[in-house]
C-alpha cells in the first residue's frame, strides 16, 4: 500500500502544520472539481486521520520503524490493513476541544486542553458551593461546646475555629427538624440588636405554629419543657421570656451557649427562605473531623 506520507505528498519529518496544510490543499482540489474517485478522497481523509493526530502518528511511525507489515489495500490507509484498524484510522474524536484544535501545533493543543480542564474544574467547584455543599467557619462562642471557636476569644474552647459543611439542597426534599444545626441569613434586625448580621449558625428550637417561651433559662414548647442535652452547665442563662407563637413559614433559633448567644430572642424568627442548609460535618481541625 502507499505510505501515508506519500498520500499527502509530504516527507516523513514534516511538521504538523505542513501536514495540515497539505491535507487542506488536497481537499481544496477536490472541492474545486478535480475528478477524484471516492476511494482517493477516503484515502486522503484516512491518511490525515492518522498523521494529523500526534499520538496516532507516533504509533504509525513506530510500527514502520520496527518493520510492521502494512499490506496493500486499495483506497485504505491504516496501520496494517486490517478492517478494524482501518476503521480506527479514519475515526474522528468526539471531544469538542480536540475537534476545535485539530491542525494546531501540539504545544497549543496541550495548552488549550489544560485551560479548558482548569476552567471546568473551577466551574464544578463553584456549582457545588452554590447548590450542593458549602463550607463555613465558626466565628463566635454562641454554639459552644457543640461547635468550637478559637481561643482567646471570649468563651471559645478550641485552638482553631471549627470549619463546617452545610448541605444546601437537603431542605428542598425535607422539612427542617427541631435540633438541626442550620446555617441561615439573619433578619435585618440582627445588625441593630447584635451588632452583626449576615450568615449565622444556630440550633433550630421552635417550628412554625408552635408556642415558645423561656422560664429561668429553660425552654418550653407548647407548655412542655424541652430536653436540651446540648446546653451544658454554666452556659444556660436565667432569662424569662413570655410565650410567643412562631408565625407560619418562620423558625426560631437559639445558640447552645445561651449566656453568649444573640439569637431569635433578640431579632425574632427566621423566614424559611433565609435557611441555607443543615450543618452535617466538621472538616477542620483534624481532631474535630466528624459528622454532626
Amino acid at each position: 500500500m502507499r505510505d501515508l506520507y506519500s498520500v499527502l505528498g509530504v516527507p516523513q519529518d514534516a511538521s504538523s502544520g505542513e501536514i495540515a496544510e497539505a491535507y487542506r490543499q488536497l481537499r481544496r482540489d477536490t472541492d474545486s472539481g478535480t475528478p477524484w474517485g471516492a476511494d482517493r478522497v477516503r484515502e486522503v481523509d484516512d491518511a490525515y486521520g492518522v498523521l494529523g493526530d500526534p499520538d496516532r502518528r507516533a504509533s504509525y511511525d513506530a510500527q514502520g520503524a520496527v518493520g510492521a507489515v502494512r499490506p496493500e489495500a486499495p483506497g485504505v490507509q491504516g496501520l496494517d490493513g486490517r478492517p478494524e484498524q482501518r476503521a480506527r484510522a479514519g475515526r474522528r474524536s468526539w471531544n469538542p476541544v480536540d475537534r476545535m484544535t485539530r491542525g494546531l501545533p501540539r504545544p497549543w493543543r496541550v495548552g488549550i486542553d489544560w485551560v479548558v480542564t482548569i476552567v471546568g474544574a473551577i466551574a464544578i467547584v463553584l456549582a457545588i458551593k452554590a447548590w450542593v455543599v458549602n463550607p463555613y467557619r465558626i466565628p463566635s462562642s454562641s454554639m459552644e461546646p457543640s461547635l468550637h471557636c478559637a481561643r482567646p476569644a471570649n468563651g471559645c474552647l478550641g485552638r482553631f475555629s471549627d470549619r463546617v459543611l452545610a448541605n444546601r439542597f437537603g431542605y428542598h426534599f425535607k422539612e427542617p427538624s427541631r435540633g438541626d444545626i442550620i446555617v441561615f441569613t439573619t433578619p435585618a434586625l440582627a445588625v441593630e440588636r447584635c451588632g452583626a448580621g449576615g450568615t449565622f449558625v444556630k440550633r433550630l428550637i421552635a417550628l412554625p405554629g408552635e408556642t415558645w417561651e423561656e422560664r429561668n433559662g429553660f425552654v418550653y414548647i407548647n407548655g412542655k419543657r424541652l430536653a436540651e442535652p446540648y446546653v451544658k452547665g454554666g452556659r444556660r442563662d436565667t432569662r424569662t421570656v413570655p410565650p410567643q407563637t412562631i408565625p407560619k413559614g418562620r423558625y426560631f433559633f437559639m445558640g447552645d451557649n445561651r449566656v453568649q448567644s444573640c439569637d431569635s430572642r433578640e431579632w425574632g424568627a427566621v423566614p424559611r427562605a433565609n435557611l441555607i442548609g443543615e450543618v452535617f460535618a466538621v472538616y477542620w481541625p483534624p481532631n474535630r473531623i466528624g459528622f454532626r
